[in-house]
């Protein structure tokens, strides 16, 4: 099994990550997001709008996971993690993950009522490479 140090090296070394939440009618949705601003132990910070699909949705059911993966010639390495996903509302954590640019999306600034942090806190996961996969629990990385 990969280290804790190792999983938040390659989660870090992604541009993307994949979250899915479960809609009104139990089926699983997913959406590519930018990587998380934050890593924090086991949790992971997003920034996204307030009114969208995905915050209703973690909004009425916690359930998510996240999914990361590189893809190289001859290697693949995949990770998902699956945990609860809360929708925040906290000025601090909003301020602290802010970025420059991000006035394009969010137009009042940080204080913009559609501006929200998705904190995604894993429980267990999943882990493949060369072929073989592994299942964790979070508490058992070291």
């Amino acid at each position: 099994m990969k280290t804790r140090a190792h999983i938040i090296e390659f989660i870090q070394k992604q541009k993307t990550s994949f979250v899915a939440s479960i809609d009104e009618e139990g089926f699983p949705n997913v959406k590519a997001m930018f990587a998380p601003r934050k890593i924090d132990g086991n949790c992971f910070y997003f920034s996204t709008n307030t009114s969208s699909m995905r915050s209703r949705q973690y909004m009425k059911n916690q359930k998510a996971s996240i999914y990361f993966y590189t893809r190289g010639r001859f290697r693949y390495e995949g990770l998902m993690l699956i945990g609860t996903m809360e929708v925040l509302q906290d000025e601090e954590i909003k301020k602290e993950i802010w970025q420059l640019g991000d006035t394009m999306y969010y137009k009042q600034g940080v204080n913009d009522p559609d501006y929200c942090v998705l904190k995604f806190t894993a429980q267990r996961g999943r882990y493949y490479c060369d072929l073989k996969t592994e299942s964790f629990q979070i508490e058992d990385l070291h």
